[in-house]
């Protein structure tokens, strides 16, 4: 299958690794990996801080981007069948939030009538890691080899408004040598939530203690997530108190120990 990488701008700013263990991971499946040049944000933290006129675009944006991807080759297009984007919450904002944002500018004159139902189009082809591994490929073991003591945590937009499930759970239980402990409380949120952990800092201190405590009963070696952003913020509190805890992606995972060397 020829696949489109949306990469998301926190990988691209802050944590590529997850956005090139993606990619390493589906070649190794015999995937074709395309990464369409002019992709930027998927506009979730304005849409997210109510500012949906700012927001509009930026999902305009998106939606030409991956659409001419989509697109034959014979018209155009990069000639993918599918976006995958390693970021439950980036894939999320895709589904929930960008023909939400294209109708209501319409509504008042700002959009073009036609952008939500582009916008519907592009996110029907467009799914979080897991997904495309186990809805679209049929597969859930994907080779690697990770020999530590892992714990898994779901986070909310993966596992709230995409509805994931146990896919990278299953992903995880086939990974060759891999010790899989259950997280207790795995469902609570972690207290990230983008600009909650900043403008309810004390809120979401005391979520994010509960979700540390939780990491260090399992003696894990391991946390992994399907979103860097959540990882950045249990990352930060397992730091802070050294308990020799490292996060993750699953991405990085699935690619398997030492998959760096396929760069």
């Amino acid at each position: 299958m020829r696949i489109a990488l949306f990469a998301t701008c926190l990988a691209d700013a802050m944590f590529p690794r997850a956005a090139q263990a993606t990619v390493v991971l589906l070649e190794r499946l015999g995937h074709e990996v395309v990464f369409p040049s002019g992709q930027t944000c998927c506009g979730q933290m304005h849409v997210n801080t109510g500012y949906q006129r700012e927001a509009l675009p930026v999902v305009e944006h998106h939606v030409d981007v991956f659409e001419t991807a989509l697109r034959p080759r014979a018209q155009g297009g990069d000639g993918v069948e599918a976006v995958v984007a390693p970021s439950g919450s980036c894939v999320g904002s895709v589904r929930h939030q960008h023909a939400v944002v294209a109708r209501r500018m319409a509504e008042q004159g700002r959009a073009d009538t036609g952008l939500a139902a582009r916008a519907e189009a592009v996110a029907a082809k467009t799914y979080e890691l897991s997904e495309l591994l186990v809805d679209v490929l049929g597969v859930t073991d994907v080779g690697a080899r990770y020999p530590h003591r892992v714990t898994y945590h779901p986070t909310c937009h993966s596992l709230r408004m995409l509805r994931v499930d146990d896919k990278p759970l299953r992903l995880l239980r086939a990974v060759h040598g891999l010790d899989l402990v259950e997280l207790p409380d795995a469902e609570q949120c972690c207290g990230f939530g983008g600009t909650f952990s900043v403008k309810n800092a004390d809120t979401s201190t005391a979520m994010l203690a509960d979700k540390i405590r939780a990491v260090q009963t399992t003696r894990s070696e391991v946390v992994t997530a399907g979103d860097s952003s959540c990882l950045m913020h249990i990352g930060g509190g397992l730091s802070r108190l050294r308990v020799g805890t490292k996060t993750v992606h699953l991405a990085e995972i699935l690619a398997g120990e030492g998959w760096e060397a396929a760069l």
